[in-house]
């Protein structure tokens, strides 16, 4: 027979997850809403340093993309090497030596200098997103795994949300500050930051639930059974390797991450093309789409677990996004109605990714997680380059953004399509 939980079983899980979600999450969220920001404040940087040494929107989708390609690389040794380094140390090492390399991007002063930090900054960001995955699944259970997912992962849209208006701010007001240029002041001033969470890292980050000084030993064993859920085996790396499904999954990332981060280079460009020529302007324009995501990936990820169901959860935002990116080319002239076409397909794309995320989370378990997680993140996220890189070619070879776009359109289509024909067994 099931064990039935009393009511005080459930008040103290409850209560339990209430210090555990204050203890880590906001320390997770501010280092990966830099992490994002890191990735992306090239997107407004663009505005000043493109005409500044003379970059064609080719090199520049390429420079913003190839950041994804020094990710890939290294991403897959980073999580296989985490469980046995810990967590402290390995999120530490890759916030100091990715905001080091973020801030050095004000000395870049031609083409291939831009690709070589964009590239170095991916190697020693390689494995934080994964690795975050990984550490949750350590101390969250599939019944509250996507609702952690979904406000650690906020900070992907909140990046947005405060990026817009701070990165520009910083490209203005300081602007001939010292003899630097504004974009040179932005990457200064935003990646500094990772430096001293990296360091704040090694006191707010326990490895495991054993060494968290801040559970009783009452606490540890409540959360140990919360964690051991029945019916589900241990996978070693190399049968997680050998598994089709890790590669279909990674597939539909791909569709997914492509279309996002393509958003994310290119949407002040976007909505410059609309006739908004101010950079202040286009920070506060450029948040609003950032706005409706964080409200989105909250709202799904609280419902996917309440109901317990994933694909439909992730499917469904995935297509309806890309539709709404594919009208959106249909407003060119109308910033209104541009803006809203994007807002509601930011926000669609955003609640698939975190729903995404909750799938393979659950389906690879025990120390083998954090390389099957990354081995699927490093062969979707290489659509993070591709993306960019590819509205950048159709840009400067038609003079419009449209064709890009729209490609960029079809991908979640065919995510969603991938997510509904894979059906995880069940291992709850």
């Amino acid at each position: 027979m099931l064990a039935i939980p009393t009511t005080s079983a459930v008040d103290d899980a409850s209560a339990l997850y209430s210090k555990i979600n204050w203890r880590l999450l906001p320390f997770l969220l501010v280092c990966y809403l830099f992490a994002y920001l890191d990735r992306v404040n090239v997107g407004f940087a663009k505005l000043q340093m493109q005409s500044e040494l003379g970059f064609s929107d080719a090199a520049y989708g390429v420079g913003a993309g190839i950041f994804f390609l020094g990710y890939v690389l290294f991403e897959l040794p980073s999580n296989l090497l985490l469980p046995k380094v810990g967590a402290r140390k390995t999120f530490s090492r890759i916030l100091v030596l990715w905001g080091i390399t973020s801030a050095c991007m004000l000395f870049v002063r031609d083409v291939p200098m831009f690709y070589a930090m964009r590239f170095l900054l991916g190697i020693f960001e390689a494995g934080f997103a994964p690795g975050m995955i990984y550490y949750l699944s350590c101390w969250y259970g599939p019944q509250r795994m996507a609702r952690a997912i979904a406000i650690v992962f906020i900070a992907g849209p909140l990046g947005g949300i405060v990026g817009g208006p701070v990165s520009a701010w910083l490209m203005t007001a300081l602007a001939g500050t010292a003899g630097l240029s504004g974009w040179q002041w932005m990457f200064l001033v935003e990646g500094l930051p990772c430096v001293l969470l990296g360091i704040l890292a090694l006191r707010f980050v326990p490895n495991r639930p054993a060494e968290a000084t801040w559970l009783t030993d009452h606490e540890k064993r409540l959360l140990e059974a919360e964690l051991a859920v029945p019916g589900v085996h241990k996978h070693s790396f190399l049968a997680v390797a050998k598994d089709v499904r890790v590669y279909v999954l990674a597939l539909a990332y791909f569709c997914i991450i492509a279309t996002i981060y393509a958003i994310s280079f290119w949407l002040p460009t976007m909505i410059k093309a609309q006739g908004v020529n101010d950079t202040v302007q286009l920070g506060w324009y450029s948040a609003l789409p950032y706005v409706a995501a964080a409200f989105g990936m909250y709202v799904m990820g609280r419902r996917s677990d309440r109901v317990g169901e994933r694909r439909y959860h992730s499917a469904v935002p995935a297509v309806t996004g890309g539709l709404l990116l594919a009208a959106s080319t249909l407003a060119d002239g109308n910033l209104v109605l541009s803006l809203i076409l994007l807002t509601l397909a930011t926000m669609a794309f955003w609640m698939a990714y975190t729903v995404f995320w909750a799938m393979p989370a659950e389906y690879i378990k025990g120390p083998a997680a954090a390389g099957g997680i990354a081995l699927i993140n490093t062969i979707g996220l290489s659509g993070g380059f591709w993306g960019p890189a590819i509205i950048g070619w159709a840009k400067t070879a038609t003079g419009n953004l449209h064709l890009g776009v729209l490609v960029m359109a079809s991908l979640p289509v065919i995510a969603a399509l991938i997510i509904l024909a894979n059906k995880l067994p069940a291992r709850r």
